[in-house]
């Protein structure tokens, strides 16, 4: 058994740290200075200035070529599209003139169509031969379309919303020999009122955009359009254009009655040149077509002055001799 001493392992030393004033100036420490609080009288105000540095910074800030939010796009409502009316009747060009469209004297609010209702508010379920019966709007002229009638025609109805409020109202045509007559009529609860009446030619056009109701009229090379709106009583003229559909014919020039056409008379007879008194007829010179260096024919005046220069002067008669003639003796 070993008797030596043990021995223990020595603990390490702290290190000793130099005073901070001799060591080099990039490794000393930093000193910490105590932060500075606000005056008493700027803390209330303090969330407020924060909030307005919030709002100043740019929102949706992003790198060059990367996406941006701009926030929600408001919707994009379509424009109304051109329905057609009747796009199978024929429509053509008419020679005959359009009729005024002056002022005309307020209409009365129109009356509900009497003996009649409108089943389930449903104006598409409307007897329409019951109504052209009933309405008092329609003539007589009119109610030969419920019977065999030669060129009459009740179209079939058409619905479309003119009044804005998202039900149909109902578009009745009805043609006769020379003209077509339009009813439009909206229901009010079970009742039906008339809110438009006009009579047009067999060759009209018609069609909605939106709620508006358009009608054409085609008069030679020009076709006249009107627009109907409704104006919470009835179908009023909103508008009127005039458009070419064709070429127009240039009128033929008439002659004024000023000018008057002036006629030559010819010569009544030979020329003549009247020469000592006596007159003396003038050949006329046939007149040609002057050729290159040619010498234009004389004229008549010319002609008349060869003549005279060509006719030999009259003899004048013999003086009487001065020597006197003995007579005769016994």
């Amino acid at each position: 058994m070993s008797t030596a001493p043990r021995r223990t392992a020595a603990r390490p030393r702290p290190a000793r740290l130099l005073p901070a004033r001799l060591l080099p100036a990039r490794v000393r420490p930093a000193r910490v200075r105590p932060a500075r609080l606000l005056p008493a009288r700027l803390r209330p105000v303090l969330p407020v200035l924060l909030a307005t540095a919030a709002l100043a910074l740019p929102v949706g800030c992003a790198a060059p070529g990367e996406l941006r939010d701009h926030g929600a796009v408001a919707p994009v409502t379509p424009s109304p599209a051109r329905v057609p009316l009747w796009p199978s009747a024929p429509t053509a060009s008419s020679p005959t003139p359009l009729e005024p469209t002056g002022s005309r004297s307020p209409e009365p609010a129109p009356q509900p169509v009497p003996d009649l209702t409108v089943p389930g508010q449903d104006i598409t379920a409307v007897d329409v031969r019951a109504l052209l019966t009933k309405d008092p709007g329609v003539t007589q002229d009119e109610r030969r379309v419920l019977e065999p009638c030669p060129g009459c025609e009740l179209r079939a109805p058409e619905y479309r919303d003119l009044t804005g409020d998202g039900r149909p109202e109902l578009l009745l045509a009805v043609v006769l020999a020379d003209t077509v007559v339009l009813h439009v009529y909206t229901a009010s609860g079970e009742r039906l009122l008339p809110i438009h009446r006009v009579s047009l030619r067999k060759e009209f056009g018609a069609e909605t955009v939106g709620t508006d109701l358009w009608l054409y009229e085609p008069t030679g090379s020009f076709r006249t359009g009107r627009l109907y709106r409704w104006d919470g009583v009835r179908l009023v003229l909103a508008d009127q254009k005039v458009e070419g559909i064709g070429p127009t014919p240039e009128p033929e020039p008439t002659p004024s009655a000023t000018e008057k056409p002036v006629v030559e008379k010819p010569p009544a007879g030979r020329p003549t040149s009247v020469v000592g008194g006596v007159p003396i007829p003038v050949k006329p010179v046939p007149t040609a077509k002057p050729s290159a260096g040619s010498v234009p024919a004389p004229d008549a005046d010319a002609a008349a002055a060869a003549a005279k220069s060509a006719q030999p002067a009259p003899s004048r008669p013999a003086a009487p001799s001065a020597t006197p003639v003995p007579e005769p003796k016994p």
